[in-house]
């Protein structure tokens, strides 16, 4: 049964990365990858709300590991870092792995301490 929650919460977060992402670059001439900043940045926010709410572990599945494990994606920050490296944008790559990793912990941080008040 967890497989198929986690198959099922991977199902909605995939397809919804991948449209955000599009919209997001859509809207963007820059070579940074804003769309893959935004879905990284709600994954973490997400996934640190569900860690520090009381959730089971059927809903821990689904959404944690299925819908923001889809949602968020560490292959394509890797990618498109070394892309904007191979690409002579190496400001932009650094900008890219700090933001990234600042913002999603910050996001992370953020959903843990606000579902802790709200449970609290």
């Amino acid at each position: 049964m967890t497989v198929l929650l986690i198959a099922l919460g991977a199902a909605v977060g995939a397809p919804l990365r991948y449209l955000t992402d599009r919209a997001v670059q859509s809207r963007h001439r820059s070579a940074f990858p804003w769309g893959t900043l935004l879905v990284n940045v709600v994954g973490s926010l997400l996934l640190g709300a569900l860690a520090g709410w009381p959730a089971s572990a059927a809903v821990s599945a689904l959404l944690g590991t299925g819908f923001c494990g889809a949602l968020t994606t560490y292959s394509t920050f890797s990618y498109e870092t070394l892309r904007l490296t191979r690409g002579g944008h190496r400001l932009l790559a650094l900008a890219n792995v700090l933001g990234s990793v600042a913002a999603g912990l910050a996001a992370a941080t953020a959903g843990y301490a606000l579902a802790g008040a709200l449970t609290g």
